[in-house]
């Protein structure tokens, strides 16, 4: 399934965010980013809190873009509806909640709150981990859209801390 996700990143990788960043009244902190081969702008996937350092009831994980520049900008309705948006966010207890990203319907992200902080727990090579970063590496074919490669999940090992990564290859 994992496979799938990468050859429909492909598809969607050439479309460029365009909307202004809106910026909430709730405490945001950053939970991780997925960075392209393609430029250095990346997205931002982050929790929004009460001032009480609970969850917001509405949305609590957001994402957008971080451009070269240092900008923020929303994504836009495709890149929401099929590559880096959420899909859908569920709430499991009261510091936990599963998230599911548009392309990565097959990634379980649970955000939890781990030593007075939330993380996002995932997989990673079957050991359950703090996911950091997600990297896609692709390349432009001749018609000019980008081919999703591979993409690596990056993350800590949640009992030891040791870093710990994945490669997902796309199969040709």
């Amino acid at each position: 399934m994992r496979l799938i996700t990468v050859s429909l990143l492909s598809l969607l990788l050439s479309f460029a965010s365009s909307s202004a960043f809106a910026i909430s009244s709730d405490k945001i902190d950053h939970l991780f980013f997925i960075e392209r081969s393609k430029n250095k702008n990346v997205v931002q996937y982050d929790i929004r809190l009460t001032e009480k350092k609970d969850l917001s009831e509405r949305k609590p994980v957001i994402a957008y873009w971080v451009l070269e520049n240092g900008h923020r900008e929303e994504l836009n309705s495709i890149e929401k509806e099929y590559a880096y948006g959420i899909a859908r966010q569920e709430k499991l207890a009261q510091d936990k909640i599963k998230v599911i990203l548009a392309a990565f319907k097959s990634l379980e992200i649970i955000v939890e709150r781990i030593n007075d902080s939330f993380k996002a727990v995932i997989s990673i090579n079957g050991t359950e981990s703090i996911l950091q970063r997600i990297y896609i590496k692709s390349e432009e074919t001749r018609a000019g859209l980008p081919t999703v490669l591979y993409v690596d999940l990056f993350g800590q090992n949640k009992k030891t801390g040791l870093p710990i990564r994945e490669r997902i290859a796309r199969n040709n």
